[in-house]
């Protein structure tokens, strides 16, 4: 019986927009021109700024800590990003995972209002988070209602531009997900940024005299500054957090080679083949969900600080220093689930940096238990998928039951490793001050890896069209 909570939803999903699957075989051609059109419109959304606010420099931006993963940029109409989309999955994974809604995804039925919820989900939280931005004071304390309903109105448009997007890429038209491609494109956004900006720096020279670490070393060689200053600077990107960027590129892409190949062979024709179990057997969804979840957990204390100072529930969810260029986090939940950028605030709170890590992993743990079951990856629905293909392992009876308990051994133990290594990797990479945030570098990562194996295969599909079946791609 499909849940009363799904069946909520149930008369409101007519009301959102619905991209169709396409009813034939899209070429690869096609694919790649929707997904560049998709990625140009993204790129200029976080460049045109919001009409009727001014966002000058030096300002604080009270969600810094959240844009590399959410691929959001400050005072934009991309300001909310993927945040809405990726807050509506974690809610729904946080809801199946704890059995408070049951649902058979097995069932085309539930799995369409499961996926119909998820949507008008999205669109609450768009309509929230815009109508929090403006409320919370992001824009300003004494914004006027017309500039106010502006505002909101091209965040929800904006918002709503950025789910069919999502849905466009996903449905077949473009090539992966919507969501990876933008946090991919933010993420690079940032990297560069902080590598060539000629964007004033914070702080005083020589180390704040430029944002881009490269142009601020250049510079202060050729005119004679302190070699050590330029190597490391605590307020804007430096070398050191460079070279971070470059080892974490290089242990995820090592990593993502690593795999259990189980031997498997066809039950009529006897033709041995392989299945592997990647070591990243659900790749970066848990630092994805772990970093949503404290990416809301900033976002919602800061903007019940500036509203509810002072209250004892309100300071346990986070305290809040205002002073500075950037809003930080002193006390309470807030604290310990923002990253210590950089090695100085690791050396300055070291309990902080095990805490904020401990939470991390073991978010990434219980993300990956959950994602195992919600989408078809557990050791249940392998099985199935193995005898669907007329596949089955040598040595074995083709019985379900039996192809789980052997899949047992290998699945939910890459799945929990997976989550913790991608955990403290991130975590690490934060503690170096890597650019686009540790988070945003594993993801992006990751995200290139799956796009080249995404392009490989769409590649192999037009050359083989026979092989579509095999691949997944039918």
């Amino acid at each position: 019986m499909t849940s009363r909570f799904l069946q909520l939803f149930k008369p409101f999903t007519h009301l959102t927009f619905e991209v169709k699957k396409p009813d034939r075989t899209v070429s690869f051609k096609e694919k790649a021109a929707w997904t560049i059109a998709c990625l140009i419109v993204y790129f200029i959304m976080i460049s045109v700024p919001l009409y009727g606010i001014e966002i000058g420099t030096g300002q604080a931006d009270p969600f810094f800590a959240m844009r590399a993963i959410l691929a959001s940029q400050r005072g934009t109409l991309g300001e909310l990003g993927i945040g809405p989309i990726v807050t509506a999955g974690l809610i729904m994974q946080l809801l199946v995972g704890s059995q408070i809604i049951k649902v058979d995804f097995n069932n085309p039925e539930e799995r369409a209002l499961y996926t119909g919820a998820q949507k008008v989900l999205s669109v609450l939280m768009i309509l929230f988070e815009a109508g929090a931005y403006i409320f919370g004071g992001a824009y300003g304390e004494n914004i006027d209602l017309l500039t106010g309903t502006l505002i909101f109105l091209q965040l929800l448009a904006a918002g709503l531009v950025i789910m069919m997007m999502d849905e466009l890429i996903q449905k077949g038209y473009g090539l992966g997900s919507g969501i990876s491609l933008f946090i991919a494109a933010g993420v690079s956004f940032n990297i560069i940024n902080g590598l060539f900006s000629f964007s004033e720096g914070l702080g005083e020279a020589p180390a704040g005299r430029y944002y881009g670490a490269i142009i601020a070393l250049v510079y202060g060689l050729s005119h004679g500054d302190r070699f050590m200053n330029l190597i490391y600077r605590a307020t804007n990107p430096d070398i050191i957090a460079f070279l971070a960027t470059i080892l974490v590129f290089a242990v995820v892409i090592y990593v993502e080679s690593m795999r259990i190949e189980i031997p498997i062979s066809h039950a009529q024709y006897k033709i041995p083949a392989r299945y592997p179990i990647k070591f990243l057997y659900v790749s970066n969804i848990p630092v994805i969900l772990a970093s949503a979840l404290f990416a809301n957990v900033y976002f919602i204390s800061q903007i019940l600080y500036r509203k509810l100072q002072g209250h004892p529930i309100v300071d346990l969810i986070g305290t809040w220093d205002f002073s500075g260029q950037q809003p930080m986090p002193t006390g309470g939940l807030a604290l310990y689930t923002t990253a210590p950028r950089g090695i100085s605030q690791v050396v300055d709170d070291p309990i902080r940096a095990v805490i904020y890590m401990a939470l991390l992993v073991g978010a990434c743990i219980i993300f990956s238990a959950i994602w195992l079951e919600t989408a078809g990856m557990s050791s249940r629905d392998v099985a199935k998928q193995l005898l669907d293909a007329d596949m089955q392992i040598p040595g074995f009876r083709r019985n379900p039951k039996i192809l789980e308990k052997y899949l047992d051994r290998y699945i939910p133990t890459a799945a929990i490793l997976g989550g913790v290594f991608v955990g403290i990797l991130a975590g690490f990479a934060d503690f170096l001050g890597a650019l686009g945030t540790g988070t945003g570098i594993l993801l992006t990562t990751g995200i290139i890896k799956q796009y080249s194996e995404i392009i490989a295969k769409e590649r192999l599909a037009e050359i083989a069209p026979a092989v579509r079946g095999f691949l997944g791609m039918e």
